[in-house]
């Protein structure tokens, strides 16, 4: 009997050559430099990949490939193309409501808290959740853990600054989500950026940690790990949610953004919707 294999490429599937092109890449990534992205989700890991491709004047992932195998500059490059999500200071001025009104209450019942922010690649995000705490009275008997599986973005991100040019917007941001005083009382303008003051500092431990393959490593009230979740591949995503609900204290708040799967057995099982609309949710006990 005659088998008729599979039309790839211009013949067959467009897409295929691609496809097979950026599993190629990914393992030698993976592999030469430890960045793992081989459990993301395709599709927006494509057009971010395409992106980079576009931007850098490379004409096939094939080329790319061949870069990175000999450059460590084109692969940090990469990995930070493929990493970097950048977030507005109090951006979803909503959810930042929600978040506050929920977390205060919560957080002074408990003796120390500590929270993590997991997967961060945005100085907004962290100093953003610092100004909260500080505003709620809660930041001096809280520890905040910052992680990311890249070291070279999460050093970045621990400078803790922002373009100036953003402040305004920001300073608008910050006024509609309840903020209680002035930005600038928070950060100042050194040469063109916006630095966050040593005040905001003092209680976080910054840490690389890859979601992929590490484990909990602490009990936490708070957990929250926004936009990279999306990117995850279905297998990836689920292992992402059991390690959160490992790592949360009886109680505690878990800020995500895949409402899909919290609400759905097993995770529905392990968790209470708070907010789905702000993607916050308590874990059950």
């Amino acid at each position: 009997m005659q088998v008729t294999l599979p039309a790839a490429g211009p013949g067959g599937d467009p897409g295929a050559v691609d496809r097979l092109e950026a599993d190629l890449l990914l393992e030698g990534l993976y592999q030469l430099h430890g960045a793992d992205f081989r459990g993301y989700a395709r599709a927006p890991l494509m057009q971010r990949l395409h992106a980079y491709l576009h931007g850098g004047a490379i004409d096939s992932i094939s080329l790319l490939q061949d870069r990175i195998m000999r450059s460590g500059t084109q692969a940090d490059a990469l990995v930070r193309a493929l990493s970097l999500r950048p977030a507005p200071l109090f951006g979803d001025t909503d959810s930042v409501l929600h978040l506050r009104a929920t977390l205060g209450p919560y957080l002074r019942s408990c003796a120390l808290p500590k929270l993590w922010i997991a997967e961060s690649t945005s100085a907004e995000e962290v100093f953003g959740l610092v100004i909260l705490l500080i505003e709620e009275g809660l930041y001096d008997r809280t520890q905040i853990f910052i992680t990311a599986a890249d070291d070279t973005l999460l050093a970045e991100t621990r400078l803790g600054t922002f373009d100036a040019a953003d402040m305004g917007r920001y300073e608008e941001n910050y006024r509609r989500s309840g903020g209680r005083h002035a930005l600038s009382d928070y950060c100042s303008n050194r040469d063109g950026r916006m630095v966050f003051g040593a005040h905001l500092r003092r209680n976080l431990t910054w840490a690389q940690y890859d979601m992929a393959t590490d484990r909990s490593f602490n009990e936490f009230q708070l957990i929250l790990c926004r936009r990279v979740l999306p990117e995850f591949g279905t297998l990836l995503r689920r292992r992402a949610l059991h390690l959160f609900a490992d790592s949360l204290s009886p109680f505690g708040i878990l800020a995500v953004d895949v409402p899909d799967e919290l609400d759905h057995a097993p995770m529905a099982l392990q968790f209470q919707t708070v907010s789905r609309e702000h993607g916050l949710y308590r874990r059950t006990g």
